[in-house]
């Protein structure tokens, strides 16, 4: 069972668990026209009585949780009770239900971009600098719930996955948003290193992590980390460098993307993980290096002469 299943990442890794010989299905309000028939989609919400009713009769044993949101243009009331709420509800119905392993897609983001930093971010590390950008605060309490899971529910092998930034096609996602105009910010005078995993290689790290059945938590990343302005002009896309009072101010405006004044954050300090434990669990190897990632994009979504993403 796989919540979230209309998303991009969720949809590739339907189709994979699918022709991999196992029965997939999922539960999303918003609609997956072209499903195929052999994968049902059930148009509900995870919160509602009517998703625990879906459990109750598909009996899984397996739960895929990708039922969050990221986006700073969700209103935080909403995107609290979708991250929270959603993941109270969904653990409920696994434990009601029998399910006997259920992996969290979290992010990398949970633990902050902040001065002090370490330079490697370890699955032991608390969340940091969460009142710099407050958006991130229901996720990080979402990761925090799921996590509860290893002891609250010992009978269920539960896993929270902490995934760095994707960029695949169509282009969704924080970083893929970030990069969408011809031309990207950067705060001047900094220029961060950023994680970046292809969506193919996150498909095949969940299945990893579904199959292996892991249990505790991990680090996903893939290629070593780049600088930003590395990730820019490898996507065919021109960097801006501006003083942070300025950025605050274009967010949202001249072709800039629309990004909370606090995510300005994550322009100036890295968040970069240590994914040693999730290798030595499941024997990943991604198959994109960081220049193979960047060409895919800028091919998939290339900027045209008046500067818009494609």
């Amino acid at each position: 069972m796989i919540p979230g299943i209309s998303g991009g990442i969720a949809r590739r890794l339907a189709l994979k668990l699918r022709d991999s010989g196992h029965e997939v299905a999922g539960i999303d309000i918003r609609p997956w026209r072209d499903a195929p028939k052999d994968i049902q989609v059930h148009p509900v919400d995870v919160r509602k009585r009517a998703a625990e009713d879906v459990f109750r009769r598909w009996k899984p044993e397996a739960v895929v949780h990708m039922a969050t949101v990221t986006a700073f243009t969700v209103p935080g009331g909403e995107r609290g009770r979708i991250n929270l709420d959603g993941t109270k509800a969904l653990f409920d119905h696994c434990a009601a239900h029998g399910v006997k392993q259920v992996l969290f897609v979290g992010r990398h983001t949970f633990y902050g971009a902040a001065p002090d930093s370490p330079l490697y971010h370890s699955e032991d590390e608390p969340p940091r600098a969460l009142e710099a950008i407050p958006e991130l605060a229901d996720l990080v309490a979402a990761d925090l719930y799921a996590a509860t899971a290893l002891w609250r529910m010992p009978d269920v092998t539960t896993a929270v996955l902490r995934l760095v930034y994707t960029l695949g096609t169509p282009g969704t996602g924080t970083l893929a948003n970030l990069l969408r105009g011809k031309r990207v910010p950067m705060v001047l005078g900094y220029d961060p290193l950023f994680h970046v995993l292809q969506e193919e290689d996150v498909v095949t790290a969940l299945q990893l992590a579904l199959e292996k059945k892991v249990r505790g938590i991990f680090n996903v990343a893939g290629p070593a980390p780049v600088p930003l302005s590395v990730i820019i002009r490898g996507t065919g896309r021109t960097p801006v460098p501006l003083p942070s009072p300025v950025l605050s101010l274009l967010l949202g405006r001249m072709g800039f993307p629309r990004l909370s004044v606090g995510a300005t954050d994550h322009l100036r300090y890295p968040i970069v993980v240590d994914n040693k434990r999730f290798l030595e669990a499941t024997g990943f190897q991604y198959a994109y290096d960081e220049g193979r990632i960047l060409r895919a994009y800028a091919d998939a979504l290339p900027v045209d002469r008046a500067g818009h993403g494609g």
